[in-house]
């Protein structure tokens, strides 16, 4: 049976955050990838290493031009605007894995973003968001092997992960959580008591 693909993106957008706290690391933990090891091409292909990011909390979400979350741009760019900085980090990852909603290349990406949302956080080259075959940044976000704490997968458009200041996952939110919710900003201002 076929379904519409506006169904298939309400129910791959569950609102089920998945959140751990420290003391779920395994004790050998050492074993997992460190997240600093990691590394990315920003949208202008410039190699972006991730131990540039010690000491910072990070958001990490994956974005897309056309689709229904995209207005969430205007409020990533909002929580940038309000915290990011030193102690702070927003790194948007363009990919065209659900619903084909991010079919541009770079600089159509990039003049997409600045032109409507007047994006200043970082953004990425454009990715794959599968745990098993995708960009090593969503692998290692996606598999307890390499993290060292859980196992998810990427549900839709505008999924956002939480990377503490040292370096530890910390948190996972579907599409409809806003970047602007409690459970995020929270998160951004430090407080763990969420």
């Amino acid at each position: 049976m076929k379904y519409p693909l506006f169904l298939i993106a309400l129910l791959a957008c569950g609102n089920e955050p998945v959140q751990v706290t420290q003391s779920s690391y395994s004790k050998n933990a050492m074993e997992y990838i460190d997240f600093y090891t990691l590394k990315a091409k920003t949208i202008d292909g410039e190699e972006f290493p991730f131990k540039q990011l010690k000491g910072k909390r990070v958001l990490i979400v994956n974005v897309a031009s056309k689709c229904g979350f995209t207005r969430q741009y205007q409020q990533l760019q909002k929580l940038h605007e309000q915290y990011g900085g030193d102690g702070f980090v927003i790194l948007g990852f363009p990919s065209n894995d659900f619903g084909f909603q991010e079919p541009g290349s770079a600089a159509e990406i990039k003049s997409f973003c600045s032109n409507n949302y007047g994006v200043t956080f970082q953004m990425m080259a454009k990715v794959k968001t599968s745990k098993t075959r995708g960009h090593e940044v969503y692998q290692w976000l996606c598999n307890k092997s390499q993290n060292g704490l859980v196992d998810t997968k990427v549900s839709w458009n505008f999924n956002k992960f939480l990377v503490d200041e040292n370096g530890k996952w910390f948190a996972h939110y579907h599409s409809r959580t806003s970047p602007l919710s409690s459970e995020i900003t929270n998160f951004v201002i430090g407080n763990k008591q969420l």
